[in-house]
């Protein structure tokens, strides 16, 4: 890496073209830091998956034939991958398009590299496979959806995976490690466990650090010694061993949860044993990571977050408990607490579920930006709108789940939605609820936005009604997707302005909007329209001198 970093502050084109020279004045440790810092991710550039010339794409593939050998010995791999990848591929095979590995590089910076040559495989093939049919543009459509939904989702978790390993301290980034081996290989013992969710927090980290080929090897490493192990560590992971790498990595990670051990010690010896303080006391992190490991076991229905929380409220007790006389007494009541704890975070997932079902997708998606504009009202109504339009994706997908099944996939995508606004603040700082909700605790990260209110310390920056309520003939051209987010914009501008009034006054301007809207667009002379009725629909903003001597909308021949 140090090599490589010289190359480029060496050539001095490179380095002033990608505004990297002022990284090129420092040293290698804090070189490397710099450079990371300018990875991010760019919505802007070209997808790889739209091919707009599919016969172009097909005669560059066939210049490049694959070896049958190669082929063959890679098509079997894919029938044992296939189940496993749940459709991401039919079968995958060692070709990689290097111009694939560049675009996918770039628009998914913290993708990590094992994975970017396992989907370079599946593209590949889906590339050859496609060449052979009639409709090729039908075909690549087809076949590379999968993988491109698969890529988007494990970017985000890669991404999310980094951020824990800067943000918080190398015990919370085990921590998550430990739940998450634990809950796929609940019959695996404790000392096996805690040592691979070491070596995987310590791959992490060196993953996140952009040293694609150390990641690449010790994944491979990694996964070696997990399929050496594979008798007493998951009966999930056979067919995966199966494979050659890159497939045998990916396919491990996504491999089913192994079944619970039904032999697995009672919980009661952390909350019923005379001994816990010794034992919390001469060895604090192994005995607490212990604790994690057998309450994840018991529990791999509960989200990692929500284990978390749990864990810590363990933690906070005997730090407490552990001072008194009696430390037994104060901390038998352990159990009844993990369950309020569980119990709380259920409630308000279910809560939110009710809701959705009570207003629907967009009223849902509506409730949403009043909550978090106030929360937030610093950031613009652009990102509001696609920050909790990503909550409101999530309530849709969740909330039709069985109860179980519900409260974990809401709390999952709570964690990655919410890294990413925290990422935003870490950025660009929004306010001191925020900064506090991100940094304070990652387990209790959700629970916190979810109690945050209004953001009192907010001044809005006065905007006349022409600027609330932007009305021209555009928005009779518009899309509906683009129509609803011009009036989520409008919404939250309003909330932005008067974050103490009562929603039924917010609901009351976005119902008329969009009555104005579709009535003027109807409309013979529509421009006209929307101006002399964009005046009744600011007549609306409360306490703006322009706008007060109008009613609501009412229909005119224009």
């Amino acid at each position: 890496m140090t090599t490589f970093l010289e190359h480029i502050c060496n050539n001095q084109v490179l380095a002033d073209r990608h505004v990297f020279s002022d990284c090129c004045n420092t040293n290698n440790s804090a070189r490397h830091k710099c450079f990371l810092s300018y990875k991010k991710d760019v919505a802007g550039y070209s997808d790889i998956f739209q091919i707009s010339n599919p016969e172009q794409i097909c005669e560059i593939d066939k210049e490049n034939p694959v070896p049958v050998k190669e082929k063959s010995a890679f098509s079997i791999s894919a029938q044992l991958l296939t189940p496993l990848f749940q459709g991401v591929t039919q079968e995958c095979k060692i070709l990689p398009s290097w111009r694939y590995i560049y675009e996918t590089s770039r628009k998914h910076p913290f993708l990590y590299g094992p994975t970017i040559l396992t989907m370079s495989a599946c593209y590949e093939t889906a590339v050859q496979s496609c060449c052979r049919e009639e409709n090729k543009t039908e075909c690549f459509q087809i076949k590379l959806e999968p993988i491109r939904k698969y890529i988007r989702e494990i970017s985000l978790r890669h991404h999310h995976l980094c951020e824990i390993g800067i943000k918080f301290n190398h015990k919370v980034a085990k921590a998550v490690e430990l739940v998450l081996l634990t809950k796929k290989q609940p019959r695996a013992n404790f000392s096996e466990i805690a040592k691979l969710a070491m070596d995987i927090k310590n791959l992490h980290q060196i993953c996140c650090e952009g040293n694609a080929v150390a990641c690449v090897l010790g994944r491979s490493q990694l996964m070696n010694y997990t399929c050496s192990k594979q008798a007493t560590l998951s009966s999930k992971i056979t067919p995966c061993c199966e494979l050659p790498e890159p497939f045998r990595g990916e396919c491990i990670i996504i491999s089913e949860n192994d079944e619970p051990d039904p032999s697995s010690l009672p919980l009661s010896r952390f909350t019923e044993d005379q001994f816990v303080c010794k034992q919390f006391t001469d060895k604090q992190d192994d005995f607490l990571q212990e604790f994690l490991y057998e309450y994840s076991r018991r529990h791999p229905e509960l989200a990692v977050p929500v284990i978390l929380r749990v864990d810590t409220v363990y933690q906070n007790l005997l730090g407490k408990c552990c001072k008194l006389e009696n430390p037994l007494e104060c901390y038998s009541h352990g159990e009844e607490m993990f369950q309020r704890v569980v119990r709380e975070s259920h409630e308000h997932v279910k809560n939110q579920c009710d809701l959705h079902e009570k207003l629907g997708d967009s009223n849902f998606h509506d409730r949403l930006i009043v909550l978090y504009t106030k929360k937030a009202p610093q950031l613009s109504a652009q990102e509001l709108v696609i920050f909790t339009k990503n909550m409101a994706a999530a309530a849709t997908k969740c909330c039709p789940l069985n109860d179980e099944q519900q409260f974990a996939c809401m709390e999952n995508s709570a964690k990655l939605i919410l890294g990413a606004l925290c990422r935003r603040h870490e950025a660009e700082p929004i306010n001191a609820g925020v900064g506090h909700c991100c940094d304070d605790s990652y387990a209790f990260r959700k629970p916190c936005f979810d109690d945050l209110q209004v953001d009192a310390t907010y001044i809005s920056p006065h905007l006349s009604c022409d600027q609330v309520v932007n009305l021209n003939e555009d928005l009779c051209r518009a899309q509906e997707e683009e129509l609803q987010t011009e009036k989520q914009k409008l919404l939250s501008n309003l909330v932005k302005q008067e974050p103490y009034a009562a929603e039924m006054q917010f609901q009351s301007v976005i119902v008329d909007f969009a009555h104005l809207v579709e009535m003027c667009c109807q409309a013979e002379k529509s421009e006209i329209c929307l101006q002399e009725e964009g005046t009744r629909v600011r007549a609306l903003i409360w306490e703006d001198p322009t706008c007060r001597g109008a009613t609501r909308p009412v229909s005119h021949n224009y």
